[in-house]
């Protein structure tokens, strides 16, 4: 495995592969709080040279997190089909890259060939692509997922309904859920983050959202964002969920740190199967973000990216419905800028998809970063010029529990509109019925949610 390389009469050797990994990155303040990002573009430049020549065998014999060491390393190489990787151990990181945005590989091809690659290798490629080519090889590929409906066929931008209030009430929530409803928003999930984090509450949530479901015949399905445990806790009680929810850290130390495991996963998944209420066999909703692990002191030297790449490697084992990244939620220590939380947002996107999930993204930010609304705009569009699976509104685009700035029901309505999205099939049928949307577009009430009084 070569490590050195010249550039401009300078020669550059780096230390192991975690160093090329790191450097070869685009500029990430969370990497430079880590202290291992590169220290200018000419040595990013060399990092990346280095990174496009190595094979995909020398990224898989030379693990960053050793699977003896760790269970997420574990999983992520259990699930390598041996026989798909034997074919392309060979191809040099480049030749993937070119591979992917080629003429000749179309969605089944890409879909067969990301089925032997470990998430360090879609890392890999993921550093020697531009925006561009992110958005180009990720809308090949379309990841479908059934719950009580699909979603992530061509054409559907779905959505989810966050209707989160300071103090869970009832009331409050419910009047978010109508409004976001009149918008056509809600097709991928009705998703509610508590702010206490109980059984009785989570509970309530969920009867709440499912007589909503049931009362106005609303094909989607329902989700509280609690602790996995909280949730296991609720449905032992009769609460009826869909959709079981969890955040997700790269690392077996980082998932410990959001008090996890795979046993627990493993556990809270056979509970859903016999006691979940949804009809479909995608039963879980996980959610990712760039810089969790280097809160918790449990990223090991590995640079953001690649350790959000291995988020996706284990939830890729529990065929999930949804996964998102929440992309600018954890703050400036991580991505600085508005040029950095569109560039992981493209990343993430295009990482999980390549992982075969069906990947949506919350595009935020919190109110301490240097973005704005106009730079949420600016992502929506492209990722949904890249197929992203599903977006989060809010109302007003200000989630008044979480403190932090989301999409709104209004500005999902508009990216469908200027790009010729719909809603979910099933979903889109019910707006219709409801007089909220024709021919694919909305009607004059919506946005009213007295319609639902």
């Amino acid at each position: 495995m070569i490590t050195k390389t010249t550039v401009l009469g300078q020669t550059y050797q780096f230390r192991d592969l975690k160093e090329i990994f790191a450097k070869a990155n685009e500029d990430k303040s969370g990497d430079q709080l880590a202290g291992i990002a590169a220290e200018d573009s000419r040595e990013r430049v060399a990092a990346k040279q280095v990174l496009a020549d190595l094979t995909l065998a020398d990224i898989r014999n030379h693990p960053l997190l050793p699977p003896e060491e760790d269970e997420v390393s574990r999983v992520i190489e259990a699930g390598i089909n041996e026989k798909i990787y034997n074919e392309i151990k060979n191809w040099s990181v480049s030749e993937l890259r070119e591979y992917l945005l080629s003429h000749q590989a179309g969605e089944s091809e890409i879909r067969r060939i990301s089925r032997g690659l470990s998430s360090e290798m879609i890392a890999a490629t993921t550093k020697l692509m531009s925006n561009l080519d992110l958005i180009t090889a990720a809308a090949k590929i379309r990841n479908i997922t059934h719950c009580n409906t699909a979603i992530g066929q061509q054409g559907v931008l779905a959505s989810r309904v966050q209707p989160n209030h300071p103090s869970d009430s009832i009331q409050g929530i419910k009047a978010a859920l109508y409004e976001g409803l009149s918008y056509g928003i809600g097709d991928a999930v009705i998703g509610v983050n508590p702010v206490i984090d109980t059984s009785d509450s989570v509970k309530d949530i969920l009867l709440m959202t499912k007589e909503v479901i049931n009362k106005w015949e609303i094909p989607t399905q329902n989700c509280v964002l609690a602790h996995v445990s909280t949730q296991m806790r609720a449905i032992r009680q009769g609460a009826p969920a869909d959709l079981i929810f969890q955040s997700l850290a790269g690392s077996e130390a980082g998932n410990q740190a959001f008090g996890i495991d795979v046993a627990l996963l493993d556990e809270a998944d056979e509970l859903m199967r016999k006691e979940g209420t949804s009809t479909g066999p995608n039963i879980w909703y996980f959610e990712t973000g760039q810089g969790s692990e280097l809160s918790s002191e449990a990223h090991f030297g590995i640079d953001q990216l690649t350790m959000e790449a291995r988020c996706y490697g284990l939830a890729r084992k529990y065929q999930p419905f949804i996964v998102n990244t929440v992309v600018g939620f954890i703050g400036p220590e991580y991505l600085y800028d508005s040029r950095q939380v569109i560039r992981a947002g493209l990343e993430d996107h295009f990482m999980g998809k390549l992982h075969g999930l069906p990947m949506g993204c919350d595009v935020c930010y919190t109110n301490h970063m240097k973005v704005d609304q106009n730079d949420m705009d600016n992502l929506g569009i492209l990722l949904s010029a890249a197929g992203v699976n599903f977006v989060i509104g809010v109302a007003m685009a200000d989630d008044v529990m979480l403190n932090y700035q989301s999409t709104s029901f209004h500005d999902i309505a508009a990216f469908r509109e200027v790009l010729g999205l719909r809603p979910a099939p099933a979903f889109e049928k019910w707006l219709e019925k409801m007089g909220i949307m024709e021919h694919g577009k909305l009607t004059a009430i919506a946005g009213d949610p007295t319609i639902f009084m």
